[in-house]
């Protein structure tokens, strides 16, 4: 087989990678199709990947190039980590891969475009999507990207490489970039866990986009101390930090759900700077992008509503009863899947055998 990734952005490799893999070991040929529309440090870091790992890359200008390179290449599948408008005008087999599992609306809205298949993660995901659109294919594979940390594969992190202490435990504060808790974290949040190592991972647009630059200001301001180490922008996949870190920090992220899908345990992060055409009259908007799926986070997280909670949540982790554990694990097969490191596997074989 021949299989093309579209990589609109490059957050969408980490769930991209285990697929490659696999197919790559079964004989099967991939390419990466990128785009010059995005930032020059991203086109690097993308350039960097494709050599580093003996795989295909091809250039499309931006996005209205899309349709005409598809329709006029030969292959077997596209593989798409977000919805494709045109989907329906193409001549090969399509797959949908969303980039992530989290709690916006747009992981149910982008099945709007029907692929030839649809991999999701777990039996809610599944029975919503087919009440929603019952035309559709959808198959639950669970969730690739995290199938490196489950057949310990993934990346190892030395944390005293990183300038931290390996004998202290490690929070990941891994926030999105809207909604975000960013702006609302406080200037010295590292003073306030002097015993603990802090990774933080911010999504690429709050370091990259000028709209996001007061919370850029603060990153920077946190990078500072001695027990902060900031992620680079050419450490995009967050996988190798999920599995070094012991608690997470976050907020409306995908991230969530796959540090508890580990068994870990996480401080759902739930205040947010909003955009004034996100509040009073207008907050409908901010409850419309986000999906419902979000409620869940109350039975996965310690839930801090303000900064000022944050200590006394991250104390609350470290005494998880093994009740909540349990339900935890429960809810987390519902929206995860399978977490038994063979995702990809899954895939790869409904690929190979879809006639």
């Amino acid at each position: 087989m021949f299989v093309y990734f579209d990589v609109q952005h490059i957050y969408y490799l980490p769930q991209y990678i285990p697929v490659i893999e696999k197919l790559s070991n079964r004989g099967h040929q991939c390419a990466l199709v990128f785009y010059r529309s995005q930032e020059k440090q991203f086109i690097d870091i993308c350039e960097t990947f494709a050599v580093e790992h003996s795989i295909k890359a091809i250039w499309l200008e931006d996005k209205s190039n899309t349709l005409d390179f598809y329709q006029g290449v030969e292959c077997d599948w596209v593989v798409f980590g977000n919805a494709f408008l045109d989907v329906d005008k193409l001549n090969n087999k399509s797959v949908l891969m969303q980039h992530g599992i989290g709690p916006k609306s747009c992981y149910y809205d982008v099945s709007n475009t029907t692929t030839t298949v649809r991999f999701v993660e777990g039996e809610h995901r599944l029975k919503r999507l087919k009440n929603l659109y019952p035309n559709g294919n959808f198959v639950d594979s669970g969730y690739a990207k995290l199938d490196p940390i489950i057949n310990n594969s993934v990346e190892k992190v030395d944390l005293a490489g990183l300038g931290l202490d390996k004998n202290k435990p490690t929070l990941l504060y891994a926030p999105t970039f809207y909604p975000s808790s960013i702006e609302c974290m406080s200037d010295d949040f590292p003073e306030c866990f002097p015993d603990y190592n802090i990774i933080i991972k911010p999504h690429f647009f709050s370091l990259s986009k000028p709209r996001y630059k007061k919370q850029k200001s603060k990153i920077m301001r946190w990078q500072k101390y001695n027990n902060v180490y900031l992620t680079n922008e050419s450490e995009f996949n967050l996988t190798p930090f999920l599995a070094v870190a012991d608690i997470m920090l976050s907020d409306a992220s995908s991230a969530i759900f796959e540090f508890a899908a580990l068994d870990k345990p996480v401080v759902w992060c739930d205040f947010y700077k909003l955009r004034w055409n996100y509040r009073g009259i207008f907050s409908y908007r901010f409850k419309a992008r986000l999906d419902e799926d979000i409620n869940y986070f109350h039975k996965i997280c310690q839930r801090a509503e303000q900064f000022s909670d944050v200590v006394s949540a991250v104390q609350l982790c470290a005494s998880e009863s093994e009740e909540f554990r349990f339900n935890r694990k429960k809810i987390i097969e519902q929206l995860a899947g399978k977490i038994d490191g063979n995702c990809a596997d899954r895939i790869v074989n409904y690929l190979e055998s879809y006639e």
